[in-house]
């Protein structure tokens, strides 16, 4: 039965709703409750940025300054008595020294708080020991956020023995949790396909599309509960790049299906409905020869002989695992974690990196239409203050924030952003963008936790230093960071921003390219006294940075060079740092999936490697490129 799910992700999160909506009976000893498993998360957003690093999801209380609603399971003590209470977590700005701690949260039991306040404490991730409490048959715990300003929970575990310290790091850490959990060491099997795309991005979701309408069965793993990666409502960069370009105008046929239509609000941080969820899901669902699998993050590669074997994959809720077998791979993760772990070539910047974007934006308590489609979670409250009158939004000091009380940033005292002109289109704009300095992938949660300073500093200052806006208030906020770079995967070809300059013709010339070559760094007007908090970037301008367009970029960019079955499609092909700019935007990296899904045909009809389809096969590639994206191999 699971083999033939069309959607295993749904297959699990059946039988995970069942488990979780019951009280669970668990081993005397150690009563381990993973947050994210939760039978009801109540305003908690499940983050899994970082599970590669930490080896687990966590619950992040994104309330915006305003506490979100209880996380709440029940758990059944099969021996009642005493327990040490230990509760995973940190105090999130505690690694700048800042004072305040923001995140503080309580354990509640049965409704009662203890007395131990978490979150409050420790610059890295830790057990904090919550003292000693009575525990007896079905009991309800609950996570009660006190600030909304970004508390986060890993896990809470009840151990009879008070002397028991649970590991905190590495591989002990990962056994516990499985022993406690009573996860089997094996991966269930997921089945066997023609192509494993893993990323579920325009890259990943185009991908699949090509690779199932060309008549292979497909396996799409994507780590969120939605498709579209950057260009979903969870980070919402609106998808730029030209498409259906000659001599090839069907390239983007299938990118103009999951791409949302223009309208008024087409740009970054608008509101949700805006970027097309809904439809690129229903794309993927329509297609029969697509099992999809949302919500489980690639976390390990089987390699011989330099060809991957299979994939496994976690739940970002269950924890339990599943084993994909295929014949080819792509990874269009974006950071090419799939390459990485199978020991693909790669490249990482160790300078001038371009960091991770800010999104955020404003709504305006005074205007009726705002808040009818407001996407605070204490949305009822605004509706009852507004309808009583009351429109006034207050925000709180922040003193844990970065400091911008004497600094200029976009927005305030008539400065701009590159390309930004009015006080409320420079705030959360595509120039909120940090960590320029660090590894997008092992500091991804400073990284996006500076962004969360400069934001609420950046507010703090306009609310109640410049007193300005005060009908306004946080209307939403990525706290899934936005990438612009990482880890590249190498190719035959090393695309370089001199081919764009000079024009460079490569036969195999399969994805148009029509973005600037677009490269950010720290805008030095906004910068001052912040080194490594940088938080305001500028992008490259100018003539060096134009070239002749669309630039028809080589199909030798999107197979690794050293894995022989592995595509890659997204920001992760093979390009230099400055050959990034005009190729990762996201209608450009869904017509990379486009071709990846056309190539993969080739390689399952004629046994092929994807350096082969260049070497014996181009002409055929030439002829798929031709037909329109809706085409169905019958």
């Amino acid at each position: 039965m699971i083999k033939s799910s069309r959607n295993y992700s749904g297959f699990l999160l059946r039988i995970a709703a069942t488990v979780l909506a019951c009280a669970w009976t668990l081993p005397a000893q150690h009563v381990l409750l993973e947050a994210e498993q939760f039978s009801q998360l109540g305003g908690w957003e499940v983050d899994q940025q970082s599970m590669d690093i930490m080896g687990s999801p966590y619950l992040l209380a994104h309330g915006l300054g305003v506490p979100v609603k209880n996380a709440v399971t029940t758990v059944k003590f099969a021996s009642p008595g005493p327990y040490r209470v230990w509760v995973r977590t940190r105090d999130w700005v505690a690694p700048w020294q800042a004072p305040g701690a923001p995140g503080k949260f309580q354990v509640w039991v049965n409704g009662q708080p203890l007395a131990t306040l978490f979150g409050a404490e420790g610059a890295e991730w830790h057990w904090q020991d919550g003292g000693r409490v009575a525990m007896a048959g079905e009991t309800q715990i609950a996570l009660h956020d006190l600030t909304g300003f970004e508390g986060r929970c890993d896990a809470v575990l009840f151990a009879r023995d008070p002397a028991f310290i649970p590991p905190n790091e590495g591989e002990a850490l990962r056994t516990f949790r499985r022993r406690a959990l009573g996860i089997p060491e094996a991966p269930a099997d997921g089945g066997t396909y023609d192509l494993v795309v893993v990323g579920g991005g325009f890259a990943g979701t185009c991908a699949a599309l090509s690779a199932a309408r060309q008549g292979l069965k497909v396996a799409l793993v994507q780590d969120r509960p939605v498709l579209g990666g950057n260009g979903s409502s969870e980070i919402r960069v609106w998808p730029e790049g030209h498409t259906r370009q000659e001599p090839y105008p069907h390239i983007g046929d299938i990118v103009e299906e999951l791409a949302p239509p223009k309208t008024a609000d087409s740009a970054n941080a608008k509101r949700q409905a805006v970027y097309g969820d809904s439809l690129k899901l229903e794309r993927v669902r329509a297609e029969p020869r697509i099992t999809l699998f949302t919500e489980q993050h690639l976390n390990a590669v089987r390699v011989r002989h330099g060809r991957i074997r299979s994939v496994t994959a976690q739940s970002i809720r269950t924890a339990r695992r599943v084993r994909l077998y295929a014949a080819y791979f792509a990874d269009c993760t974006g950071d090419g974690t799939m390459g990485f772990l199978a020991g693909a070539d790669a490249e990482t910047s160790r300078d001038g990196v371009m960091g991770s974007s800010n999104l955020w934006n404003l709504m305006d308590t005074s205007d009726p239409a705002q808040v009818l489609r407001c996407e605070c979670k204490d949305r009822d409250a605004i509706s009852l203050a507004v309808r009583a009158g009351n429109v006034a939004a207050p925000f709180p000091r922040c003193p844990w924030a970065l400091d911008l009380s004497a600094k200029p940033f976009p927005g305030r005292q008539k400065r701009n952003g590159q390309w930004a002109n009015t006080p409320l289109s420079n705030l959360g704009g595509w120039f909120w963008e940090g960590g320029f300095d660090k590894d997008q992938i092992q500091d991804i949660e400073r990284i996006r936790d500076a962004n969360f300073r400069a934001m609420y500093g950046a507010w703090d200052t306009l609310k109640n230093v410049d007193h300005l806006y005060p009908n306004h208030r946080l209307g939403w906020a990525a706290f899934i960071a936005g990438k612009r770079e990482s880890r590249r995967l190498l190719g035959d070809v090393i695309l370089q921003a001199e081919d764009f300059r000079q024009g460079k013709l490569f036969a195999d010339g399969c994805f148009p390219c029509s973005w600037h070559i677009d490269v950010h760094t720290p805008a030095p007007a906004f910068s001052q006294g912040l080194p490594g908090d940088e938080f305001i970037s500028q992008a490259t301008t100018g003539k060096a940075y134009d070239y002749p367009g669309p630039y028809w970029a080589p199909y030798r960019c999107l197979y690794s060079r050293n894995i022989t079955n592995l595509f890659m499609a997204g920001r992760d092909i093979s390009v230099t740092h400055e050959a990034l700019g005009p190729v990762r935007v996201m209608r450009t990296c869904g017509m990379m999936g486009e071709i990846v899904g056309k190539a993969a045909w080739i390689c399952v009809r004629h046994q092929a490697t994807p350096r082969e389809v260049y070497e014996r096969h181009l002409a055929l590639l030439k002829e798929l490129m031709a037909r329109p994206g809706a085409w169905r191999r019958p």
